[in-house]
């Protein structure tokens, strides 16, 4: 076993932060973060442009296999099943389809570790090992004798008892309730599920042999969502001198230093990849879609407005005179009721593309509560993706540029709203993510990556490893110098 730990071959090392703001970790804070600096200093850096829609799930799947949302037919956490109006599914890692770098690494006779990257729960068979995503439902169970036992959340099965083990017990793959106004308990979940992960990490870099790792901390996603506009001083509701306002800063050091320990473990032929899959910022409040089309006759109830706050399936629509409806989220998905394609559909075949130019028009015109112009985008997906599979949105919304989230509940006095319906959540998804490159010989002095795109992670490490990049990759490889 430390024999094949000790080989000298070419290996790397993917440090996957969830939502990592350049910004915070290029300017900002770069001084105070001297592991991701010397990283930085030595070798070479870029934002990176997310897909679209910049959220988690689709981002880390696209990153992974270079295949863009539309492709993987995966539009976000939930996605039509089909064409009903009410059938959702969840996108777990089982709606991948497509291959991903590891698995290409792994049919190479690479050894593979992979550690919370989303998209990997259930787990799959890979060439060496596998732990499951924070999508993962449970790690410890208890069976009808009370006695606690471990579920399955990894490849190979027997390893789940050793992450347990590791791990104190019960391995932790997401805060419960990141959206909690009890910012103290929120705070601690962060801190010790984030420990646990960092020491499961170094215990698989010891006992794992391996050729390319990695592994994603969803901790600095959770503690943007819970804590940012204690420390963005252009959120609407900071306060200067709040009690969480230097959080996320002291989050982002005490990550550096567990970076450093890693940094520490890894021999002269490893290379070191630091990226996130978008960026963060500030929330302005939410724009309530559905609310918005009911007020236009977009959308029909069968009955009266709701007395209280609800959500759409939880009240009754009258299809047949509906013309379109929408998700809630980070971003609105926009649905329209097509002739002879939904059960009720009422938009005629003919018309569908004139009518959604029209309302992706209307939807671009919505103003701000004061009048103004939020600078909303629209996408259609057939005209940004390579492929369209799955059931798309007819539309793909980012209200205010992604600074105004997505609200699907009716009820609201106004078609905005600044309190959070959906719980305490106070920043957005920025389309820029995080990446750096860094190898102990190869001096790259610090250079500046321009147009870098998420797309380009996957063939980027497959020539690494000086392995062919599949002809339907839509990436490209990030010219950082490799013999």
């Amino acid at each position: 076993m430390f024999g094949l730990l000790n080989r000298k071959s070419r290996r790397l090392f993917v440090i996957g932060l969830d939502c990592a703001a350049p910004e915070l970790i290029f300017d900002r804070w770069r001084s105070a973060l001297p592991n991701l600096n010397r990283l930085m200093s030595e070798g070479a850096y870029g934002e990176l442009t997310s897909c679209t829609p910049c959220i988690t799930v689709p981002a880390w799947s696209v990153m992974t296999s270079s295949k863009d949302p539309g492709t993987l037919g995966i539009y976000g956490f939930r996605n039509r099943a089909d064409y009903s109006y009410d059938k959702m599914t969840i996108a777990t890692g089982s709606a991948v389809k497509e291959p991903r770098v590891w698995d290409i690494l792994g049919r190479a006779d690479k050894r593979v570790v992979t550690i919370g990257v989303p998209g990997t729960y259930p787990p799959r068979p890979v060439n060496g090992a596998q732990v499951g995503c924070f999508l993962t439902p449970q790690t410890v169970t208890t069976n009808e004798r009370g006695d606690r036992v471990t579920k399955t959340f990894t490849h190979p099965p027997e390893l789940s008892q050793q992450i347990n083990e590791w791990a104190g017990g019960e391995y932790v793959v997401d805060v419960k309730q990141f959206r909690t106004d009890d910012k103290d308990f929120l705070l601690r979940q962060i801190y010790d599920m984030t420990r646990q992960h960092f020491t499961v990490v170094r215990e698989m870099m010891r006992h794992q042999a391996w050729d390319f790792f990695m592994f994603v901390e969803m901790g600095v996603d959770r503690i943007h969502h819970g804590f940012w506009k204690y420390h963005d001083q252009a959120h609407a509701k900071y306060e200067p001198g709040n009690k969480y306002e230097n959080v996320i800063r002291d989050y982002y050091r005490y990550l550096d230093g567990e970076i450093g320990e890693l940094l520490r473990m890894l021999d002269d032929e490893t290379a070191v990849i630091v990226v996130s899959d978008h960026g963060a910022k500030k929330m302005d409040g939410g724009i309530c879609v559905n609310e918005w089309l009911i007020r236009e006759g977009l959308l029909t109830l069968a009955g009266d407005l709701p007395s209280k706050l609800t959500p759409l399936e939880k009240v009754e629509v009258d299809w047949r005179k509906t013309k379109v409806w929408g998700e809630g989220g980070y971003y609105a998905r926009i649905f329209m009721n097509v002739k002879g394609r939904e059960p009720h559909g009422v938009i005629a075949e003919e018309d569908y593309e004139s009518e959604r130019d029209a309302l992706a028009e209307r939807i671009k015109g919505i103003r701000g509560p004061s009048g103004e112009d939020i600078g909303t985008l629209v996408f259609k997906p057939q005209e940004i993706y390579r492929a369209v599979n799955g059931i798309a949105p007819d539309l793909i919304v980012y209200w205010g540029n992604l600074c105004w989230r997505s609200v699907g509940t009716i009820g609201h006095p106004e078609i905005w709203t600044f309190e959070n319906d959906t719980g305490p959540d106070d920043a957005n998804h920025a389309q820029q993510g995080v990446f750096v490159y860094w190898h102990p010989k190869t001096r790259l002095k610090g250079r500046v990556l321009e147009r870098l795109e998420i797309r380009d992670i996957a063939p980027t490490v497959l020539k690494y490893f000086g392995l062919p990049v599949p002809s339907d990759m839509q990436g490209r490889v990030i010219p950082l110098g490799f013999a």
